[in-house]
């Protein structure tokens, strides 16, 4: 019987331990089996609440160990249950008591005993220990879920522990070694302080916490290989009892498959195509259901659902490809590169619809091209004009025969990314008949809000359209509807001036034609002479689309005479080119203006650019009647009607007499009579034509006019004075009468065009005249006559 003083316990037995460790408050079996532990056991076995002392030793191979192979810390424990196994072979319950420390040695025989301090326990509890227990709680019941060697009844004993040191004692102690090394364990023990025991564990559980998740994640992948090569084993079975059952499914569903499967689909399309394979692999190949089921998966499988280029949002890089591809056109340039700056700077890399108007040939869908290549995209232009089915914008539904999806969807496909700039060309001439309004499902397509699940009626599942760039080209902005104009940030791409269109000449249009014609500036070289002469005498447009043609048609004149063996060296001068191209097809427009009263030049707008037009008025005799002819519309016969009652309101004012109409008839005539005309921006020019006409004097030839006049006599301002104002540069005027209030419009004319012209602001119709009429001639000076004297007688 050993006794304690003062924590202090003389001779106390000691058990050695190997590949195990005590802890207080634990209850562990042992097998004891060593000589001079089976003697320690067997000689406490009279004695009731026995207590022995529990050490680890160092090095476990070490059957016979002496206190110098033993730790200095171990526990003390009461012997609560002895059980014979056999000769020298006993299973002894230990329940834990307390820690010791060996302080003295004693005897080895006939088993060890030692001098021994009892260690107390620091029960002191404070919020920081309090919530490592908790945290050290909650990571045991995580890790007792996920590792199976700990007993599941250790969760119910954890949550009764209080006092965190000794739950740090009872977490440790149930640790399999492959978890807690012995060394771990014995670390454990050594640590008095609680708050430091309770870390240690916290971390060893922590990090086994860690592994079985890698683990289980490693199991997972495992199992996940195991059931794809079990699927892949599953079909060649299954494919080959088809093939002996003469139902074969050929490889070309295997293909589709895979193919779908590196599509990277979205989840509807991806329940969409596993329903649809899976009817397609129980058709008979021969039927028409098949083929149309195997082209929709095609379809499918070549969209590009998660493909997509690198932007190159590069605002230096914009200007320099615009500059490199365009001359001119600065404004616009201006607006473009304001809009990359703003798609760099947003997160989300949206912006407006631009949408590029203007008349034909000024460079509308080559600016998308350049913005594609300045952002690093592909491009792709979708042609509008004359599409008159919704279908070719949303698709056809597959039940129809030959159904396709839409232009958009095609688009993509042939651009094979999700992220391209996407042209819409000419969308001011789409139709609307029976099948539909295209205009219509373009809204859907161009709403930044809507387009990102866009669902084509042959695909019929949402595909994102919201990283497409879409631009979109016009040249009529009267026929674009409203609700298609209100999803479009409109950009005017006006006509080119005469030098502008030279310089483009020689910049762009002469080196390319010569190129493509294989030729050099060596064997055929332009002349500016050259060149004018086929902008004044063949060509008449505000773009350069013709100038290009006929500049083609004089380098395929050199080719040909290369071609026939003559050696050429030819210098396009003006004469040059008139012998090549013929006579000129066109004159200048003020060669047909004839100076005379009743004739007026006037300016208009055309989708194809600004142009002059002829008023014509004549008088006969008559009672008061108006005719109008020249294919005029409703607003341009108002128009008429208007300037000839302010005629006959200011009779007076003007010097004519007031029934000047009793006995006589007017005849107003726009000449070219096969265009239509409408509009009320000839105004003025018809009442300077029909007050030239009464009072019999003739308009200045180089003077152009627009502007739309009230009863009341005001000049109201009219819409296209920049193209009016180029094409009266172009014919030569050198006078222009404007409407005061479009003065803030002179801003986006070119300078070269101002320079070239005298504008004056009217603000009144009173005004015209004084400008407008030529200076009478001045009266001859009478002429005397001298009679014959009579001869003298």
């Amino acid at each position: 019987m050993v006794q304690e003083i003062r924590g202090e316990i003389d001779n106390l037995p000691i058990l050695p331990l190997r590949n195990s460790v005590v802890f207080p408050a634990s209850v562990v079996p042992i097998n004891v089996g060593r000589a001079r532990s089976v003697r320690l056991i067997e000689d406490l076995l009279g004695e009731e609440r026995a207590v022995v002392g529990i050490v680890s030793q160092r090095d476990a191979d070490n059957d016979e160990p002496q206190f110098d192979d033993l730790y200095e810390v171990g526990t003390i424990a009461r012997i609560v249950k002895v059980i014979r196994l056999g000769p020298s072979n006993y299973s002894v319950v230990l329940h834990g008591l307390s820690r010791l420390q060996m302080i003295g040695r004693g005897s080895l025989e006939p088993y060890m005993r030692a001098k021994v301090k009892r260690l107390p326990e620091d029960l002191e509890r404070d919020a920081e220990i309090d919530s490592l227990g908790a945290a050290l709680r909650d990571a045991t019941r995580r890790l007792i879920a996920v590792v199976p060697q700990l007993p599941k009844e250790t969760a119910g004993i954890v949550d009764n522990v209080r006092e965190s040191g000794s739950l740090a004692d009872l977490v440790a102690s149930n640790l399999p070694i492959e978890h807690a090394s012995l060394e771990d364990k014995q670390r454990i023990l050594e640590t008095l302080d609680p708050k430091e025991r309770v870390r240690q564990v916290l971390a060893i559980v922590e990090r086994h916490l860690s592994l079985s998740r890698v683990k289980r994640e490693i199991q997972d992948m495992v199992t996940d290989e195991g059931k794809n090569q079990r699927e892949i084993i599953l079909r060649q079975q299954m494919k080959n009892i088809r093939e002996e059952l003469g139902e074969g499914e050929d490889d070309e569903i295997e293909e589709l498959r895979e193919r779908l499967r590196q599509a990277q689909l979205s989840e509807d399309a991806q329940k969409i195509a596993k329903k649809q394979l899976s009817r397609l692999a129980g058709m008979q190949q021969q039927s028409a259901e098949f083929n149309v089921t195997r082209t929709y998966l095609e379809w499918l499988s070549d969209l590009p659902w998660a493909k997509t280029t690198p932007d190159k949002l590069d605002v230096e890089d914009c200007r320099r490809c615009l500059d490199e591809d365009h001359f001119g056109l600065d404004k616009v340039k201006k607006r473009i590169v304001e809009y990359m700056a703003v798609r760099k700077l947003r997160a989300d890399k949206k912006g407006p619809i631009l949408c590029f108007i203007g008349p034909p040939g000024v460079g509308k869908t080559s600016l998308g091209r350049s913005i594609a290549r300045s952002m690093g995209r592909r491009y792709h232009r979708i042609a509008l004009g004359g599409v008159r089915d919704e279908a070719e914008i949303r698709g056809h539904r597959r039940t129809y025969v030959g159904a396709l999806p839409g232009r958009i969807i095609q688009g993509l496909k042939k651009v094979g990314t999700k992220n391209p700039v996407l042209v819409l060309d000419e969308v001011d001439k789409m139709g609307v008949d029976m099948m539909g309004d295209p205009s219509a499902a373009l809204l859907e397509v161009l709403d930044p809000a809507q387009n990102n699940s866009f669902q084509d009626h042959y695909i019929d599942t949402p595909f994102d359209l919201s990283q497409v760039t879409f631009l979109a080209t016009a040249n009529n902005p009267d026929t674009i509807p409203a609700p298609l104009w209100d999803r479009l940030e409109i950009i005017e791409v006006s006509g080119y001036t005469r030098a502008e269109k030279r310089t483009i000449a020689v910049q762009h249009l002469c080196p390319k034609q010569l190129s493509s014609h294989g030729l050099t500036d060596e064997r055929l070289l332009f002349k500016d002479d050259g060149i004018d002469q086929i902008i004044d005498g063949y060509t008449r447009e505000a773009g350069v689309r013709g100038l290009e043609r006929e500049i083609g048609s004089v380098c395929r004149h050199v080719a040909m005479r290369i071609a026939e063996g003559e050696d050429v060296h030819l210098t396009a001068d003006a004469e040059t080119v008139q012998k090549i191209l013929g006579a000129a097809r066109h004159v200048p427009d003020l060669a047909e203006r004839q100076s005379a009263p009743g004739i007026a030049t006037g300016l208009a707008w055309t989708p194809s650019g600004g142009d002059i037009l002829f008023i014509e008025v004549t008088k006969m005799p008559g009672k008061g009647e108006l005719a109008v002819t020249g294919n005029l519309k409703s607003v341009m016969q108002e128009s008429a009607a208007a300037a000839m009652s302010f005629v006959r309101s200011r009779a007076k004012e003007l010097g004519l007499d007031p029934e000047f109409l009793k006995t006589i008839d007017l005849h107003l005539h726009v000449p070219k009579g096969g265009t239509p005309k409408d509009g009320p921006s000839a105004g003025i020019a018809m009442f300077s034509a029909v007050a030239s006409l009464l009072l019999g004097a003739a308009i200045k030839k180089e003077v152009a006019m627009t502007g739309e006049i009230t009863l009341r006599g005001n000049v109201l301002p009219v819409g296209g004075i920049k193209e009016k104002l180029l094409a009266a540069h172009r014919a030569g005027i050198k006078e222009v009468l404007v409407p005061e209030k479009n003065e803030r419009d002179l801003s986006d004319v070119p300078k070269d065009v101002l320079a070239g012209l005298k504008i004056h602001l009217v603000k009144r119709v009173d005004e015209v005249l004084p400008l407008v009429l030529e200076a009478p001639p001045p009266a001859a000076p009478p002429v005397v006559v001298e009679e014959p004297l009579d001869d003298e007688p």
